[in-house]
């Protein structure tokens, strides 16, 4: 995800990575090499009086309009449709992070194995970033679960999973040691059952694309739209028109690829969700409130 200055008008206007023009560029180019071939020919054709200035292949420019209005709402649609899958995605980690924080805040000031609860924790969030971009491993967790708890989660076919269970396995022991009472063991077990369920959440949406007929109609209509507006423009803007061919084809096709990148937030592209850094923020606030109620509890005790 890209850190920007929105106050910054001019920095943001000229930007090249992270916007969808590099990934547009070559179908832009496309696009406007072929008006500039069509202008070519009805120059031609002029000149050489085949066609007539008023008239040229029969495309009425109001039809034209009313086509490329339904375009458009075609592509805010989308827009929206991919906005609201990527807001979604953040709302299930931001879930996933305030639980992991509640998670072992409780679990370390009753018990004094609290360390293990927030690797346990930091584990499970590593383990869900790299199932959502399909790896079903368990590195990157070496410094935070055991090797038994590892060995478990790389038999299990979604490793988040086997590290949900063993947290319920950690509450089990607590409670069996009489160090959690059975309503602290509710609270433990609901606040897990939250972050299990913002796992399923964020798995919803990798596992659900938009549907194939709605996004293959929405690029049809734009490849139409696109191949026959030259047959419109050239008539009435001249050579000017690969010039406005380059400015639409830009406004469709750039929008478009920007739906399609923020369609799954759980990416490594530039504007996908910055997974690493909520990780992180799961590792250092679990690990320091682990750190923060040992240290309590052993003034306590002297």
């Amino acid at each position: 995800m890209i850190e920007y200055n929105r106050f910054s008008w001019w920095r943001n206007t000229f930007s090249w990575r992270g916007t969808a023009l590099p990934l547009a560029l070559p179908r832009i180019l496309i696009a406007t090499t072929f008006c500039l071939l069509v202008e070519a020919i009805y120059e031609l054709g002029l000149y050489e009086k085949w066609v007539e200035q008023a008239f040229f292949a029969g495309f009425d420019p109001l039809a034209h309009s009313v086509l490329g209005s339904l375009i458009g709402f075609l592509i805010v649609f989308r827009m929206n449709a991919s906005n609201s899958r990527y807001w979604e995605g953040r709302s299930l980690w931001g879930q996933l992070i305030n639980c992991s924080r509640n998670l072992v805040r409780t679990g370390s000031e009753y018990s004094r194995r609290g360390e293990e609860l927030a690797g346990l924790t930091a584990g499970f969030a590593i383990c869900l970033r790299r199932t959502l971009r399909g790896f079903r491993d368990t590195e990157e967790t070496e410094l935070y679960l055991s090797t038994e708890v590892r060995r478990m989660a790389e038999r299990f076919g979604n490793p988040p999973t086997a590290v949900a269970a063993a947290v319920s396995s950690w509450i089990a022991g607590e409670a069996r040691a009489g160090n959690l009472n059975p309503q602290l063991v509710r609270h433990l077990e609901s606040i897990l059952s939250q972050m299990v369920d913002a796992q399923g959440g964020c798995e919803k949406i990798q596992k659900t694309p938009l549907p194939f007929a709605y996004v293959a109609m929405t690029k049809q209509l734009i490849f139409v739209y696109l191949g026959t507006l030259p047959l419109v423009i050239c008539p009435r803007f001249g050579w000017w028109s690969p010039l406005i061919m380059a400015v639409v084809s830009l406004g469709m096709l750039g929008l478009e690829e920007a739906s399609v990148e923020i369609e799954d937030p759980f990416g490594t592209h530039p504007n996908c969700l910055d997974l690493e850094a909520y990780c992180l923020t799961i590792t250092r606030d679990t690990a320091q409130l682990a750190l923060s109620a040992n240290r309590i509890a052993d003034r306590t005790v002297s």
